[in-house]
């Protein structure tokens, strides 16, 4: 029974993978990587990112890397028994800040030993080393959560590679947007037993991470086809709902791709039974159905 449920949870995670990657190939006009070999990475990793664009962030470096991640992702998304369980599907570990209660901070010992285990197992963690997210590409002072991993990993001798990655944006609200991505490999040989240290670790990695954020200075055009004008009034209700939704915060990009992602599909099966109706064809039912999407990429570009 365990086994079937590894089974099954592991090819759930891979076919969700392949669905947000097209979906991104949609929603992103341009997702650029830079040393894009270390994306194919196989050793024991914790890759350290900026946060500019909320869970965004996490599913684009995700989607890009060959193998499975581990996320670290703000508690208060947890705090439902269902929430709980799909973002454990996802491989998200709760870490909680001093805004989510005190009474949570205690929770975050399990999201580092977790964080801990899972490298010694040989598999990956990405953490957001500023814990906040606020929509803009500067730096903010970073918390502790990552040298307090580091130096559980060098406590117990784990080996491990590090891997920081930069990621930005040319705007932070819709679909078309260009991101750019890039990798680097990390060192950091000096132990992290002292408050020094793990400051030294801090700015290490500031300055690499200031080094690896390249906003694209492109912006985005719609080019109004008759698939722009096909899409409008589904798109402009998503787009309604998810500023009600995230109103006053830094969600919208993450909740719009997300709800695009769950009801695009929706909306095709609308279509086909609206073709079906007017009895066409299955052949170019479904010739039409694949074309939509495809051409679709093509309403957007940069500029």
């Amino acid at each position: 029974m365990v086994r079937f449920f590894y089974i099954y949870k592991k090819n759930l995670i891979f076919i969700l993978k392949q669905f947000i990657r097209a979906a991104l190939w949609l929603f992103c006009s341009d997702i650029n990587v830079k040393n894009k070999h270390l994306l194919k990475n196989k050793n024991p990793l914790l890759i350290i990112a900026n946060h500019p664009n909320s869970f965004l962030d996490a599913i684009i470096i995700g989607a890009q890397y060959k193998r499975p991640l581990n996320f670290l992702a703000r508690g208060d998304a947890f705090t439902k028994k269902h929430h709980r369980f799909l973002l454990g599907l996802l491989k998200m570990i709760p870490i909680y800040r001093l805004r989510e209660g005190k009474q949570y901070l205690h929770l975050n010992e399990y999201a580092f030993t977790e964080s801990v285990r899972l490298i010694k197992k040989g598999e990956s963690v990405l953490i957001f080393i500023e814990g906040n997210c606020t929509n803009s590409h500067t730096l903010h002072p970073f918390k502790k959560g990552t040298a307090r991993i580091v130096e559980k990993l060098k406590e117990q001798n784990i080996y491990h590679q590090i891997h920081i990655v930069g990621i930005a944006y040319n705007q932070f609200m819709g679909i078309g947007k260009k991101v750019n991505l890039s990798i680097s490999e990390f060192s950091f040989p000096t132990p992290l037993k002292s408050g020094k240290e793990k400051m030294e670790f801090n700015k290490a990695v500031f300055d690499t991470l200031t080094l690896n954020i390249f906003p694209p200075i492109q912006q985005t055009k719609i080019n109004k086809t008759p698939l722009y004008y096909f899409h409008y009034l589904y798109y402009q209700l998503i787009r309604k709902i998810t500023a009600q939704k995230t109103k006053g915060t830094v969600f919208y990009d993450s909740v719009l791709f997300s709800l695009l992602l769950f009801t695009y599909p929706l909306f095709l099966v609308l279509i086909f039974f609206i073709l079906y109706i007017f009895s066409i064809p299955m052949t170019i039912i479904f010739g039409i159905l694949l074309c939509i999407p495809i051409l679709s990429k093509f309403t957007i570009d940069t500029i």
